[in-house]
């Protein structure tokens, strides 16, 4: 089996990478432009191409390689930058996406995994959030994932494409934040690698649902073998406020910081939580990395690689 892994320099492609040069009989090529990415994150056995997922040249590649699969991760993920510039986030993420469907199309790719987002569903608190939700996105980069996911289901009926969407929850694990991915737990590792304090915005109680970046690897790897269309939430179904979030962290970090609760910010989502039953259906497993241990985790990676800058 031979795989593409579209963005596979980045964070969560980091993680995937490792679960696949695992797998026997599996020869895998990453393309990425490393805007975000990093050549570390690749291992020395793996392929690396640098390129962009837009450049029309991309279909040679597709056609010299004769790819069994696709995992695309390649993306504009911040979503303030998304708001600042959505010409940019819509040219990646769609013009994008569309140049490697199209390479798929013409070079006879047999299956397609997209990294999409709980970003579609948008602040519905009707929880766990179910794949059948209707999806109201709050974001510039929540419509284009949104959009993302039309495309790969049209590209399913009128050519036969096996094409996966998974939407992750809010994922985290080491090297997160290294290239420009973001979220409260990078945030929380950088700041108290440094010894200084964390603000919560709010009283702490809001939740979210955090899977291990793992867990997500081992989803992205099940999901290139389906046949069909699917859509699929990977989450832990677990919901953990901020406040449980800083006990962890305690935790891992050994010592008690300095925690400062500010005014709750405009637009941002209370409560977040996502349905797997599908999940544990379609793909066989569970994201099963307990919070505790993936925080200590990550902060140690974190600790190592920055605890001095």
């Amino acid at each position: 089996m031979k795989i593409l892994v579209t963005g596979g320099a980045g964070f969560i492609g980091s993680h995937l990478l490792r679960l696949l040069e695992r797998q026997e009989q599996v020869e895998v090529v990453v393309y990425d432009n490393l805007t975000s990415g990093r050549r570390e994150h690749v291992p020395n056995n793996i392929r690396l191409i640098e390129g962009d997922v837009r450049d029309k040249d991309l279909v040679r590649l597709f056609l010299q390689e004769h790819f069994d699969a696709v995992v695309h991760l390649a993306a504009q993920t911040m979503v303030p930058y998304s708001l600042q510039h959505p010409d940019e986030d819509c040219s990646v993420n769609l013009l994008g996406l569309l140049n490697v469907l199209e390479c798929c199309r013409v070079s006879g790719v047999k299956n397609v995994v997209f990294s999409s987002s709980a970003a579609v569903y948008g602040d519905n608190l009707n929880i766990p959030l179910q794949e059948e939700e209707r999806l109201l996105p709050t974001s510039a980069y929540g419509i284009t994932k949104m959009t993302s996911e039309h495309y790969l289901r049209m590209y399913h009926d009128l050519y036969g494409l096996n094409t996966t969407v998974l939407r992750f929850a809010n994922v985290y694990g080491e090297r997160q934040g290294a290239g420009g991915e973001g979220g409260v737990v990078s945030i929380f590792c950088k700041l108290l690698a440094k010894g200084e304090g964390v603000t919560v915005f709010g009283n702490g109680e809001q939740t979210r649902d955090f899977v291990y970046a793992g867990d997500i690897a081992e989803a992205l790897w099940r999901g290139s073998k389906l046949e069909g269309h699917h859509v699929i939430n990977i989450s832990t179904q677990k919901e953990t406020s901020v406040n449980a979030l800083l006990a962890a962290f305690k935790k891992a970090v050994g010592r008690a910081f300095p925690v400062t609760y500010a005014p709750a910010r405009e637009g941002d989502i209370f409560r977040s939580v996502l349905s797997n039953g599908r999940c544990r259906e379609l793909l066989g497993f569970c994201p099963s990395m307990n919070l505790q241990e993936g925080v200590a985790r990550t902060y140690a990676d974190y600790l190592q690689k920055n605890g001095d800058s």
